[in-house]
């Protein structure tokens, strides 16, 4: 069970992993050093797909050696965007990186029904990691990106996904949380009776090899002090390996807030439900998360 992110890293390199990353519109600093420091770690055979006067001036004021990865000169942002999809579609990349480009025009590209990389009947959706100080394991999450407000049956398939990632990590049998404002079931709170709902689908196996409960409340979730104080009995509860976030607005908070607020916190983020992971690092991500990311993608498809 990896813990923690050096724990992946360890983990990568120990077991020789290493997967094929094409990068598109790979034209600013985070995304090249990020590549750059993944191909020498040894886990990543880097494609940087953009303005090769660009890349090249990037790698040249911060010293990087630029044979640690394949060049592609594409002077537009669309045209990178195309060949980077059209390149993974066809089977010559292990999984697909966002570098610079807007988030709009590179989910079009993924979702082209003709080229994309969408698998057929399939939900897109961004499932994150967490390190934090504050607990002793990773926290796996979804959606923070994509689905504005899930329905229960998409909610279903988050958690399908989220759990799927957390095993990949070595858990065995991750522990789910299905996050509300109360662990009380309410009829005037649609959160907490589809956590209810997901909760009794999870127990019957119609979501996947997982112990889930809800609905919890963040504190119950992630403190047993907190379960104990509200009499609160639980297998989740202080222990849960999984978030699933009622909606956008929740999960995304919750994700920022810590990103920007709380010290030692560390991410990563990829879209899946498509034929290969997608690393979707926001264009203000920093270097750290950009390779947590690319090792999380790694860590998935290998």
């Amino acid at each position: 069970m990896i813990r923690n992110f050096k724990e992946l890293y360890d983990e990568l390199k120990g077991k020789n992993i290493r997967k094929r990353m094409i990068a598109a519109w790979a034209v600013d600093e985070h995304t090249v050093e990020a590549a750059a420091m993944a191909a020498e770690m040894g886990f990543v055979d880097p494609l940087l797909i953009g303005d090769r006067n660009s890349i090249e001036k990037i790698c040249a004021c911060n010293n990087i050696d630029t044979g640690k990865f394949e060049i592609i000169d594409e002077p537009s942002e669309s045209g990178s965007i195309e060949k980077a999809v059209g390149m993974v579609h066809d089977g010559k990349g292990d999984f697909l990186m966002k570098g610079l480009c807007s988030t709009d025009k590179f989910l079009h590209a993924v979702l082209d029904k003709e080229k994309g990389l969408l698998l057929p009947k399939s939900l897109l959706l961004h499932v994150g990691v967490m390190e934090t100080p504050k607990y002793g394991k990773l926290l796996f999450m979804g959606d923070m990106a994509v689905i504005p407000l899930p329905d229960l049956k998409q909610k279903q398939i988050i958690t399908g996904y989220v759990v799927k990632v957390a095993r990949s990590f070595g858990i065995q049998v991750p522990k789910v949380a299905f996050i509300a404002a109360t662990e009380q079931v309410l009829p005037s709170m649609p959160a907490s009776m589809e956590g209810a709902a997901l909760a009794k689908m999870a127990e019957r196996g119609q979501i996947g090899n997982c112990i889930a409960d809800g609905p919890l409340a963040l504190d119950v979730a992630l403190n047993k002090e907190s379960a104990r104080i509200k009499h609160l009995e639980s297998p989740v509860a202080g222990e849960a390996d999984c978030l699933i976030f009622p909606n956008i607005e929740s999960s995304n908070v919750f994700w920022k807030t810590n990103s920007k607020l709380a010290d030692g916190v560390k991410l990563a983020g990829m879209l899946v439900g498509t034929k290969v992971p997608c690393v979707l690092a926001s264009r203000a991500d920093s270097f750290e998360t950009k390779l947590n990311s690319i090792a999380e993608a790694v860590m998935f498809i290998k």
